[in-house]
């Protein structure tokens, strides 16, 4: 038997496993990935090169979009206006391949990233604080704080 894990099998149970909490912030820090990947090639005069990861950076804020629970929260809606505004706005930014673009995207991006790492710690605070003390090793029960976070 083989037991050597490749790269894309070890992402894929990484994906498989996390939480709802760290998905959302995995695709966040993919999404900054995506823009800084297409900033370099725009500015080292390979935009055709930005192409794929601006497109998936689409497909990203989509996801993040269509994730959204606008009635969870009371900034749900503004944050759906947000989610499409960027979508828009990254489309620009790949039809254009202007660098000024894709960085004014990152700008939206980057504090919103940082906002649902500290929300994400903070519901792993919250859980860890509210769980009992296990007496054996602990067993996943399928448990997720999507709600918590607006998601799902």
């Amino acid at each position: 038997m083989n037991y050597t894990m490749n790269k894309d099998t070890y992402l894929q149970d990484a994906v498989y496993s996390a939480s709802p909490a760290r998905l959302l912030t995995m695709l966040f820090d993919r999404l900054v990935l995506d823009l800084e990947r297409a900033e370099k090639a725009i500015e080292a005069r390979t935009p055709l090169e930005a192409t794929p990861h601006l497109i998936h950076a689409q497909d990203i804020v989509t996801e993040l979009t269509n994730t959204l629970n606008v009635e969870m929260w009371e900034g749900g809606r503004q944050l759906q206006a947000l989610y499409l505004h960027l979508y828009s706005a990254l489309v620009s930014a790949n039809t254009s391949k202007e660098v000024s673009e894709v960085r004014d995207c990152r700008e939206i991006i980057e504090p919103l990233r940082q906002t649902w790492h500290e929300a994400a710690q903070q519901v792993a605070a919250k859980s860890a604080q509210a769980a009992p003390a296990p007496r054996r090793l602990p067993v996943s029960t399928g448990a997720s704080s999507f709600g918590e976070l607006g998601v799902g």
